[in-house]
C-alpha cells in the first residue's frame, strides 16, 4: 500500500509516548519516515533501544507516571512541534477487586499523563504561535466492552481532554486532536486475547472485513499532525473499520 506524504512534517521535533512498541513504535517510524526528528518515551528499554538503533529516533527512558519525570523529559527536548500523547495499559481487571491504589494507578498510566505532557510542550507552542498535540483514544468505552472499567473512564476523559485543551490552546495555534483506534492487530492484542474465535467476531461486528493494523492508525496520527489538517482541532477521528 502506498502512504501519502507530508512535506510539512519534515525536519518537524515529534515527541511520541509510549513510542517504543505496539502502535507507538509504528507512529515513531512513521515520522521518521516522513523526515521528522522524532524522540520517543518509554519505559520498555530493550524494544525501545532497538527501535532507536534502528530508526534513528531519539529514546528517553520515562516513567509517564511521574509528573516530575515528565517534566524532566520535556525540559531536555524542547522545543517540541508535535506531542503525541500514545502510552497506555488495557490491562483487564475485575470491578470487585479494584482497590482506591489500583484505581490511581490505572488513571496515572492511562489518562494524567495526557495533561501533564501536553502541559510540558505548551508553552514552547505558544511562543512558536502554532503546535500540534494528538491524545490517543479508544472505542472501548463507546463500546462499554467487559473488563475494562476504569480503562475506559480514562479513554474517555481523554476526549473530554482533547476539547477542554482545544478551547484553552487554539488562540495561540495549538491544535489538539483525538485518534480513536478499534480493535488493532498488535503483538500484544494478539497474544494475550485475538485468538480465531476472537478474530472472526471481531470481523463479524465490523463494516469492514479486514484487521487494522498499527500503520492504520499511524496514517491518521500522521494527517491530523501535518499541515494539511490545518482547520482540524478538538474533535475525535475514528478508526475502527466500522465496528462501534
Amino acid at each position: 500500500m502506498t502512504r501519502a506524504t507530508y512535506p510539512s512534517l519534515a525536519g518537524r521535533h515529534v515527541v511520541v509516548t509510549g513510542g517504543g512498541s505496539g502502535i507507538g513504535a509504528v507512529i515513531t517510524e512513521a515520522f521518521v519516515a516522513q523526515g521528522s526528528r522524532v524522540t520517543f518515551l518509554d519505559v520498555a528499554e530493550d524494544e525501545s533501544r532497538a527501535l532507536s538503533a534502528t530508526t534513528g529516533a531519539t529514546f528517553i527512558r520515562c516513567d509517564l507516571t511521574d509528573p516530575d519525570a515528565i517534566a524532566a523529559a520535556f525540559a531536555a527536548v524542547s522545543p517540541v512541534d508535535i506531542l503525541v500523547n500514545n502510552a497506555a495499559n488495557d490491562d483487564r481487571h475485575d470491578i470487585a477487586t479494584v482497590t482506591p491504589a489500583y484505581f490511581d494507578q490505572r488513571i496515572a498510566v492511562n489518562l494524567k499523563h495526557h495533561f501533564f505532557c501536553a502541559q510540558a510542550v505548551a508553552p514552547a507552542m505558544k511562543a512558536a504561535g502554532r503546535g500540534v498535540i494528538i491524545n490517543m483514544g479508544s472505542i472501548s468505552w463507546r463500546l462499554a466492552l467487559p473488563g475494562l472499567a476504569i480503562y475506559e473512564t480514562a479513554k474517555a476523559g481523554i476526549e473530554g481532554l482533547t476539547r477542554a485543551l482545544a478551547r484553552e490552546l487554539g488562540g495561540d495555534g495549538i491544535r489538539v486532536t483525538c485518534v480513536v483506534p478499534g480493535g488493532v492487530r498488535t503483538p500484544r492484542q494478539l497474544a494475550l486475547w485475538h485468538d480465531p474465535a476472537g478474530e472472526a467476531a471481531l470481523l463479524e461486528k465490523q463494516c469492514l472485513k479486514f484487521r487494522l493494523d498499527p500503520p492504520d492508525i499511524a496514517a491518521m496520527v500522521l494527517f491530523l499532525a501535518s499541515d494539511d489538517a490545518r482547520g482540524c482541532t478538538g474533535q475525535s477521528y475514528v478508526v475502527d473499520a466500522g465496528w462501534s
